[in-house]
């Protein structure tokens, strides 16, 4: 069972950067798609990016799209979700999460972090 601990997360004013990690334990990490899904107040999860376990592969929500870049190194077990000109509306609790299916859709992913809180102010 993979375990995974996100961290970077953090306040910064819109148009700042921030790059969140995570960090995982488990020898199918490596096998593993993971992605990175957000969830605000109020609001439901949803899909942030995706890389495939090879790293080859990569998908983005329309809204982030030009301003994160999802990574992964597979020889330190660790995820990368690098967030750039952030805006406002970013403002979210950011979960990294892997999965044996390449998918979009967080019911497909067994293994969760805690979250870490990104706030990005005007």
């Amino acid at each position: 069972q993979v375990q995974l601990v996100e961290s970077g997360g953090g306040s910064v004013q819109a148009g700042g950067s921030l790059r969140l990690s995570c960090a995982a334990s488990g020898q199918t990490f490596i096998h593993s798609a993971m992605a990175w899904f957000r969830q605000a107040p109020g609001k439901e999860r949803e899909f942030v990016a995706l890389i495939s376990w090879s790293g080859a592969a990569t998908n983005y929500a329309d809204s982030v799209k030009g301003r994160f870049t999802i990574s992964r190194d597979n020889t330190k077990y660790t995820g990368s979700l690098q967030m750039d000109s952030l805006k406002p509306e970013d403002t979210a609790v950011y979960y990294c999460a892997a999965g044996s299916s390449y998918s979009t859709r967080s019911q497909q992913y067994k293994a969760w972090g805690q979250g870490t809180q990104v706030t990005v102010s005007s």
